[in-house]
């Protein structure tokens, strides 16, 4: 279960995929994956949202686990990138989040550019909450499968 703790955050998803092994193959883990993470609930999302920082910093707010934090580091590389205006409104939107929704942003920032995300951020700005909660668990859905491919490179 720790090992493929990474890939989520959330210990329920870990504790399910690892009583499904052995898994034949890719594909069946990224489906085995998704169903799983499909029949959580908002208790264990939210658990795997505190294991990534906000975009634009480096450090979850909750302990998570050193690979964990690395893959974040990768897939915000070019937000990273950023000129200090557009850091700075990323850090004001990722606060407005915050209190509009009670929990970090969570978008599936790879290959993302800093204006990109605060354009998706701005936009999801606009949902209820019971909308923004099934996105960002799409976004953390579409982070899960990036890293398992990556775990499954090892």
């Amino acid at each position: 279960m720790q090992e493929i703790l990474p890939c989520c955050g959330s210990k329920t998803w870990a504790t399910n995929m690892a009583s499904k092994r052995p898994i034949a193959d890719e594909r069946s883990m990224l489906a085995t994956s998704d169903a799983i993470w499909g029949s959580l609930g908002e208790a264990d999302w939210l658990e795997a949202f505190e294991s990534h920082p906000r975009i634009g910093e480096s450090r979850a707010e909750h302990a998570a686990p050193a690979q964990s934090s690395a893959w974040s580091e990768q897939e915000q590389q070019k937000a990273a990138a950023a000129d200090e205006a557009m850091k700075t409104a990323l850090k004001w939107g990722n606060r407005e989040y915050e209190l509009k929704f009670g929990r970090i942003f969570i978008v599936c920032a790879t290959g993302k550019s800093a204006s990109e995300i605060l354009e998706i951020l701005r936009r999801r700005l606009q949902n209820d909450p019971a909308t923004e909660l099934r996105q960002a668990a799409e976004e953390q859905r579409q982070v899960m499968q990036i890293r398992i491919r990556k775990w499954l490179a090892g």
